[in-house]
C-alpha cells in the first residue's frame, strides 16, 4: 500500500480523499488542512462520507511530510496563490513524495513551462526523488487524452475543439466564481480570468501538447471572449444573488492556430444559470458537460456527463479530474523520478475496484 496524503479539503480534496480510500493500492495516511475549524475532524466527514474514517485532519505540515509519505494529492488551491501553491509542491517533493495536483497550470505541459517553474521543481525531484504529475480540474481529461484518443479514431481531421459547458450556479467556489470569472460584476469591470493572455496563460498548455502529440507545428495562440449580461435576477444555493444586468455567461476560446487556421481549440462556455445565453451551446441534459468534437472524416463527438455528490453535475466533474491524478499516483511510483505529463501517464483500467461501493 502506498500511503498517500490529501492536501486540501475543498471541492478538490473532498473528492480525492474518497478516490484514495477507493483505490486498492493506496493508503490515506494523513489529510493537511488550512482552516482551524478543520483541525481534528474525521477525514471521512470532511469528505462527506457517512462512515467515519478514523483519521482526524492536521495543519502540521511538517509533521506529516516528516513521516516520509509514499504520495500527496495536492489538492490546495493555486488560482490566487500561485507562488505559494509552488512552494508547498517543492517541499513535498523534497520530502520524496509522488506528487499530484491540478493547482501549477503552466505544468500542464512542462515542455514549454518557464524556467521559474521547472527549475526548483526538477531541483526538489534531484533532491527527494519524487515526482509530478499536473493535470487540469475543468477537467484536464478533457483537453489533453480523451481528444487525443478520440483524433486516433478518424482518418482525417481538421479541427479538435474541447468543450466545457458549465453551470456554476452549483459550484461551492464563490471567490472563483464572482472575482476571478467575473459573474455578478457589470460588464465593464475587468476579472482576471478574461483578461488579455490569461486564458492562454492557463489552457496554452494544453493546446502545446495536443500539438506536440499531433505533429503539429503552431503559428500562435488566440483568445476569443465573449461576455452576456442576466436578463433577470437570480438566486443560487451557494453562492447567493446574482443581479439582473451584471456578468451572467461567458463564453470564450483558446485557438491553437495550425496554417492560419484554429486547429486545436478549448472552448468554455459558462453560465451562472441555465436561462442566461440560451444560444450558445448547452449540455444535452442537466446543467454542465465535457465534449471533445473530432471535424474531420468521420467527424466524430463525444460528450461525457458525471455526477457526483447526490446528483450535483460540478462535483462530478471535479471527480473525474481528481480520478485521472489519483490514479496515476501507482504508475508514478512504480516510474523513475522525474516531472510527467499527460502524455506520459497512461489511463489505466479501475482493477479491484469493480462492484466496490462507497458512500
Amino acid at each position: 500500500m502506498i500511503p498517500t496524503v490529501v492536501w486540501g479539503t475543498g471541492n478538490v480534496g473532498r473528492a480525492a480523499i474518497r478516490a484514495v480510500t477507493a483505490h486498492p493500492a493506496l493508503e490515506l495516511a494523513a489529510v493537511v488542512v488550512h482552516d482551524p475549524a478543520k483541525v481534528g475532524q474525521d477525514a471521512g466527514k470532511l469528505a462527506g462520507l457517512d462512515d467515519p474514517l478514523g483519521l482526524a485532519a492536521t495543519d502540521d505540515v511538517a509533521a506529516v511530510l516528516d513521516a516520509r509519505p509514499g504520495a500527496v494529492v495536492y489538492a490546495a488551491s493555486g488560482d490566487v496563490r500561485p507562488d505559494g501553491a509552488l512552494a508547498d509542491i517543492v517541499r513535498a517533493l523534497r520530502a520524496g513524495a509522488v506528487v499530484v495536483t491540478p493547482a501549477l497550470y503552466a505544468l500542464y505541459d512542462p515542455v514549454s513551462a518557464p524556467t521559474e517553474i521547472t527549475d526548483p521543481v526538477n531541483a526538489a525531484i534531484a533532491e527527494g526523488g519524487g515526482s509530478l504529475f499536473v493535470s487540469g480540474i475543468d477537467p484536464g481529461w478533457g483537453n489533453d487524452i480523451l481528444p487525443l484518443l478520440v483524433s486516433g479514431l478518424g482518418s482525417t481531421i481538421d479541427a479538435i475543439r474541447c468543450q466545457e459547458i458549465f453551470d456554476y450556479s452549483t459550484y461551492d467556489q464563490a471567490q472563483a466564481v464572482r472575482d476571478l470569472i467575473g459573474m455578478g460584476h457589470p460588464l465593464d469591470h475587468s476579472p482576471l480570468m478574461l483578461a488579455p493572455t490569461v486564458p492562454t496563460m492557463v489552457w496554452g498548455g494544453q493546446i502545446r501538447l495536443m500539438a506536440r502529440a499531433l505533429g503539429a507545428t503552431l503559428d500562435e495562440i488566440r483568445e476569443v471572449v465573449e461576455r452576456h449580461p442576466l436578463e433577470a435576477t437570480v438566486s443560487t444555493g451557494t453562492m447567493g444573488v446574482f443581479e439582473a444586468g451584471t456578468q451572467g455567461a461567458v463564453r470564450f476560446e483558446v485557438q491553437g492556430i495550425v496554417g492560419g487556421e484554429p486547429r486545436i481549440v478549448i472552448e468554455h462556455v459558462t453560465r451562472i444559470h441555465p436561462s442566461c445565453a440560451p444560444h450558445w451551446p448547452t449540455p444535452p441534459a442537466g446543467d454542465s458537460a465535457h465534449r471533445v468534437v473530432v471535424e474531420g472524416r468521420p467527424r466524430i463527438e463525444v460528450t461525457v456527463e458525471a455526477t457526483d455528490e447526490g446528483e450535483n453535475r460540478a462535483a462530478g466533474g471535479n471527480a473525474t479530474a481528481v480520478g485521472r491524478l489519483v490514479n496515476a499516483i501507482d504508475w508514478l511510483v512504480a516510474a523513475e523520478p522525474g516531472l510527467y505529463d499527460a502524455l506520459d501517464i497512461p489511463l489505466s483500467p479501475a482493477a479491484g475496484r469493480l462492484g466496490r461501493s462507497q458512500k
